[in-house]
Parts: C-alpha cells; structure tokens; sequence
C-alpha cells in the first residue's frame, strides 16, 4: 500500500471522524484503501485470524508463510491469496519487495516471536504479534527495538482489550460501580494433549502460565489500572504420566498492586478449568466467565447511592471469529492514522516481566 501525502491526510481526518461514529459507519467511512496482512504460521489460532479478517472492510489476507507449501497453497485458494504471495520461513526477505503486504500477524510457537519480528520489521512491515511475546525478556526488549529502528507499529495481540464486555467491565470497575476494589480472583487453563508444542519449554518458554494464565495477569493489571509491585507465585505437577517432564503443570499466586488491591490467580495444564475473573468492592461485584473466543458473560450485583440494587447479566451475542475481526481491525486503523495501538509492544515486555518475576518468586529460573 503506497500512499501520497494527501491520501495520507484523508485517512487521519477519516481516523477522527471514525472515533465519533457507531462502529460499522466507522468502518464503512474509511474502507479504502485495506491494509495487507501476511500471515506467518498458519496454525488453529492462524485460522481464526485469517477468517476474522476476511469479515472485515480494511483488513485483508494478502500473503502467507509456511513451512507445508501445500498447505499454504489451499489456504491461499480459500483467501484468493495468489501464488507469488506465498513465501517458505527461508525466504521471508523477500516481503520487503511485496508492496501488497503492509503487515505481518505471526501466529508461531512462541521461542519464534522474536526471530520473525525482527525479520519482518527489517523488511518494512508492520507487526502483529500473538501473546506471550517471547520466551525471555531480553528478546521482547529486542523485538520493541527492532521495530522502533525500522520505524514499524508493533502490537501484541491481545484480542479480549477489543472486546466489548471486557471494556464494558474495565468502564464499570474504573467507573466506580462496585465501589472501591479489594480483591479480584481469576483463573484460566484446560487439559493440555500429550505431544503438544507447548509442553516443550524450548519451543513455549515455560508452562501454562505464558499461555493461558496470562489472560488472568493481563486482566488483573487492565481492571485496575494499576502495574503490581509485589508476587507470591507456587508451581506444581499433580500428574506424573509423562506429560510435564519439560514444563510444570500448575501455577498460582497472588499479586498486590500499590493501591492495597490483592490478587489471586491460578492456571493449569491438566484440569477443565473454565476461564473467569471477579472483583470484590466496597459496593458489590462484578464476574465475567469467559476468556474464549466467544459467549463472554458479565454478571455484576451491586448497591447504588440511593439505597437501590443493580443487577447486570448480559451475554455479548457476537460469534468467533468477531473478536480477531476488531483486533485486526484496531491495527489497521493505528497503521492507516499513525497512532500507538491499545496493546504495544511494551504492554507485552510488562506481561513479560511480571510473568518472570512469578516464576523467580517460585523459586523458578524463567524467561531469561
């Protein structure tokens, strides 16, 4: 995408203009022209992106880089993604002359994450990353420096800030609703296959606490407003059956946050544990049951001024891929208007050293 100054200034006016518009006006405001996105990895999570961007008005699929060229080639024919546009890991170089593609959305193993966006940063391209960002700090450092050399956005891809109950709860807890917060308990995890990338520390950087159980750190730090200051973190592994000999099974902790807000987090890879937070205030409390990719509910019962009783439940109708649709669209439109986008890089390395600072409180080494 190739644009003169004046085209330039027409989207940032349309960018302004889309902030005072119902959503689907916004969208159909500034249409044109789309952003291009090449997707590296083609992965479950890769699938769920490529179809919310499909959906979408100023998104669209433009290139894909695997490894099974034959994969790549089917994909391609569902997203009309033609052939030239198909690149192996080795010749990622190669985007730098592609001008159809303006951004890169990599849905890799995680210890990847840097490499790629460090390639694709140096070819000119725009990135959108998926959480957890890397598999040390220092490379999450590296990934932020990469891309502010070459003068690319990078975002993480933390779909749930586009959500609309999730910014509807954020909106009610900072607003004051449930009165003044004391504590927020959350957990997040399933019952992880044996086989799995994830369970190979190499490939994940560490266990289900990069992957799922950072739904639960990222909620506690948006809800408040707040970074926390001091961890209690424990690991574990109930189940000796082969699975867990690379990473650890279970982690809990608790957070505090300079306010006095306590939290209490736990995540698994070997229990259905359905994702949820809830937050306790001087007023009442506030739930929502869901981190998935759709059906988020949010309950709430609390005490108004005057004596009288709020109680929500309300269920966000929207189907997947819905969710990945607004995140696309979110960095496109920071792409198109030259602004930060909600989740930078930054907020990834914040996870990121949280997330260590857990393990080191366990008595583990990680994320080094």
């Amino acid at each position: 995408m190739s644009l003169s100054r004046r085209e330039f200034a027409k989207l940032g006016a349309l960018g302004l203009a889309a902030r005072m518009l119902p959503e689907g006006i916004a969208h159909a405001q500034a249409a044109s022209p789309k952003v291009g996105y090449c997707v590296i990895g083609l992965g479950r999570i890769a699938d769920h992106f490529m179809r919310g961007v499909r959906d979408s008005s100023i998104s669209t699929i433009t290139g894909l880089v695997s490894g099974h060229r034959d994969k790549a080639e089917r994909i391609a024919a569902q997203y009309g993604v033609p052939t030239s546009s198909l690149s192996s890991s080795d010749a990622l170089a190669r985007m730098r002359e592609n001008k159809a593609i303006d951004a890169v959305y990599e849905a890799l193993p995680t210890r990847m994450h840097a490499e790629y966006t460090i390639r694709s940063a140096k070819a000119g391209k725009h990135v959108l990353c998926e959480k957890p960002m890397s598999t040390s700090v220092n490379d999450a450092k590296a990934m932020i420096a990469a891309c502010k050399t070459a003068n690319v956005k990078l975002m993480i891809a933390y779909r749930l800030r586009y959500e609309p109950t999730t910014r509807r709860a954020i909106k009610l807890v900072q607003g004051g609703a449930v009165g003044q917060v004391q504590s927020i308990v959350s957990s997040n995890g399933f019952n992880e296959s044996a086989g799995e990338w994830r369970l190979n520390k190499a490939l994940s950087g560490g266990g289900p606490l990069l992957d799922v159980g950072i739904y639960c750190l990222n909620a506690m730090r948006y809800l408040t407003a707040e970074e926390p200051t001091k961890f209690a973190g424990f690991v574990s592994t109930v189940d000796h059956d082969g699975r867990f000999t690379s990473v650890e099974e279970n982690t809990s902790w608790t957070m505090q946050f300079p306010s006095g807000i306590q939290a209490v987090c736990t995540t698994t890879y070997g229990a259905q544990m359905p994702g949820f937070y809830r937050v306790y205030g001087s007023k009442g409390w506030l739930e929502v049951d869901e981190f998935g990719y759709q059906g988020l509910r949010l309950t709430a019962r609390y005490s108004n001024g005057d004596g009288s009783i709020t109680n929500l439940n309300e269920l966000n109708p929207e189907k997947d891929p819905k969710q990945f649709t607004r995140e696309a669209d979110h960095f496109t439109e920071c792409i198109l208007t030259n602004r930060t986008p909600l989740t930078p890089g930054e907020e990834g390395l914040r996870d990121m050293e949280y997330m260590q600072a857990i393990y080191r409180s366990a008595g583990v080494t990680a994320l080094v």
